[in-house]
């Protein structure tokens, strides 16, 4: 099906809608114990929603009242989803990984009468901070988990018919579509790397404007099927699943990402719709498989000289034919695509910058990646490459629902039917958020060249200024340094100072086994504080060093003994850096490696 004759929506209720209209046997694969995967049909999905919409009426849930969802990526997300906003309720997800502490602030902020969560575990935190809410019905979705204080998501779906087809509900279909495109869909707290979490309200019409331009310039012919492992309490993944929803894709649902390599080869999905730190990772595991053995790092170099060669014509969306290629696919470049379950005809990447690198790997090995861009604040998509509009680096073109410029000092600015309608009980912060004549500001430094196409250079407030009034973009470079397979994650410091410095967090699953062919023993940190580790980073400091101006030059590192990650608070749910967080955390290394002056 060509996109381009996609209806406009006006809300998501008519998404969902679509869908059930186009009568699909399969909209929703559903995963078991065993590994099988259980296909749910259009008119299951909607004797589901209409039986759990009919039960949140029963609770006393109006328009307007807010219902939070505190769950990984499962079918019950879609359902109280499509359930709540059918009512003219508003849904606050709110990612999984949050701890109890984390989760009382919006919880009560948003005033939520109801919370559905997944599991004990969820329950139990909601349980440790509820007396601080507005919560008077807690549903968790494993049956074994509920007890007193909270209800069994089963038993909110009473009456839902056991076979594959079913009536439809008159009642239920008029609330649905009485919802208008004003209406309030969603407040979602962002994750708060420029400041304290704010609650982004997003109406049905931003969302569903959205979803109706998005994907316009893709082609999808035959059966379609996607993963949906990216956290739905984000925006890039919900938007992804409403989009994929109204193009009859077929959505399976992976909870968790140690499941995620089973579920792509199961699945074998033909679009891929990721952060870039997934495609980092994949290309990181394949480099540490191929560091195995001699021949493998042979092969994998050959062929990678083989696909630098025939790079522009992968990005031009053609697949090279020449005999060395045809070798270097069947040997190693297949392998890659069989990671991601090998039918992916699209790979889409957004919710962080794309690293050069790592978009030049991926398109020697054949895969062209199409990166873009938004924020939560613009229900997110501004602009994104499609398969006839592409260009590298960029973040492809606006999309036709949104206009923008650039400020005086390059900041990017947004105007559309997608921005949203303000942060939840906060008009200071609303106002501050848009300019005297209505444009959005969206804190990101960009360039747009003739042809149309924007590239994004940098945050606003995470450009380093040094001591000599130079700015550094610090993500850029970052990217780089991670292009490396020994290195997990980088930050770069400096505000204020007379030179750049980088935080490195290892990739501990290639440097442990290097250590341990060196005889290089001890914890992680004793680890990183070795000499010969240390060395090695250095060259790849050097490496990057090579391609950076004066200013921006590392004259000094620091190697960390630990992963950042998000549980452990250093990264967003969305695996962006929490500067903040590691500014402070790590004070005293930052200020060692200023302490010390400039090194050679």
């Amino acid at each position: 099906m060509a996109s381009q004759n996609a209806p406009l929506y006006q809300t998501v209720n008519d998404i969902l809608f679509a869908v059930i209209d186009a009568g699909a046997d399969d909209v929703i694969r559903v995963q078991g114990k065993d590994g099988s995967w259980e296909r749910l049909s259009a008119a299951q999905l909607y004797s589901r929603v209409c039986a759990f919409a009919r039960s949140l009426t029963r609770l006393g849930l109006h328009k307007g009242d807010r219902v939070a969802i505190i769950s990984e990526n499962r079918w019950e997300w879609a359902v109280s989803d499509f359930a709540t906003l059918a009512l003219g309720a508003v849904n606050v997800p709110l990612f999984p990984t949050l701890q109890a502490a984390q989760l009382e602030d919006p919880l009560a902020h948003s005033g939520a009468r109801v919370a559905i969560v997944s599991t004990a575990a969820q329950l139990k935190k909601v349980e440790a901070i509820r007396s601080a809410t507005a919560l008077e019905w807690v549903v968790v979705m494993d049956d074994a988990a509920a007890g007193e204080g909270a209800i069994a998501f089963s038993a909110l779906l009473e009456g839902v018919p056991a076979g594959q087809h079913s009536a439809r509900d008159a009642g239920f279909d008029a609330q649905a579509r009485s919802v208008r495109a004003s209406d309030l869909a969603s407040i979602i707290y962002t994750s708060g790397t420029t400041g304290e979490p704010k609650g982004v309200m997003l109406t049905h019409g931003n969302l569903a404007s959205n979803v109706s331009y998005s994907l316009r310039e893709f082609s999808f012919s035959g059966p379609q099927r996607t993963v949906s492992f990216l956290p739905l309490s984000h925006v890039t993944a919900r938007h992804a699943d409403y989009a994929l929803y109204s193009l009859g894709f077929s959505i399976a649902y992976c909870p968790s990402m140690e499941r995620l390599m089973g579920a792509l080869s199961t699945v074998k999905p033909t679009l891929i719709v990721s952060v870039p730190r997934v495609f980092e990772r994949v290309r990181q595991e394949v480099e540490r498989r191929a560091r195995g053995s001699k021949l493998s790092a042979a092969v994998v170099a050959w062929a990678l000289g083989v696909g630098k060669r025939h790079e522009a014509t992968v990005l031009a969306g053609r697949k090279p034919w020449s005999p060395a290629w045809k070798l270097a696919d069947r040997l190693f470049f297949r392998k890659v695509r069989a990671v991601f379950g090998g039918e992916v005809q699209y790979y889409i990447s957004g919710g962080a910058p794309l690293g050069p690198d790592t978009a030049h790997w991926f398109a020697q090995v054949g895969i062209r990646i199409l990166e873009g861009y938004g924020l939560t604040e613009t229900s997110p998509v501004i602009g994104v490459n499609t398969p006839p509009a592409y260009r590298f680096g960029s973040i492809g073109k606006p999309l036709p629902n949104v206009q923008i410029r650039l400020a005086a000092d390059g900041e990017l600015l947004v105007k559309g039917e997608s921005v949203f309608a303000g942060y939840w009980q906060n008009r200071a912060l609303t106002e501050q958020a848009f300019d005297g004549d209505g444009w959005f500001r969206t804190g990101d430094i960009a360039a747009l060249d003739r042809d149309g196409f924007v590239r994004i250079t940098d945050r606003k407030k995470e450009l380093i200024k040094t001591s000599a009034g130079k700015f550094v973009a610090p993500q850029p470079i970052e990217g780089r340094l991670k292009a490396d397979a020994f290195v997990g994650h980088a930050a770069l410091v400096g505000d204020r100072e007379k030179y750049v410095a980088a935080l490195i967090s290892p990739n501990f699953a290639m440097l442990e086994p290097w250590a341990k062919e060196r005889k290089i023993a001890g914890t992680r940190k004793e680890l990183v504080e070795h000499p010969e580790v240390i060395a090695r980073f250095k060259e790849t400091v050097k490496e990057v060093n090579r391609s950076l101006a004066d200013f921006e030059l590392l004259k000094r590192f620091a190697l960390v003994p630990d992963e950042w990650s998000v549980d452990g608070g250093e990264l967003t749910p969305s695996m962006k850096l929490k500067r903040r967080v590691l500014l402070e955390r790590y004070r005293d290394e930052i200020a060692a490696m200023f302490s010390k002056g400039e090194a050679s």
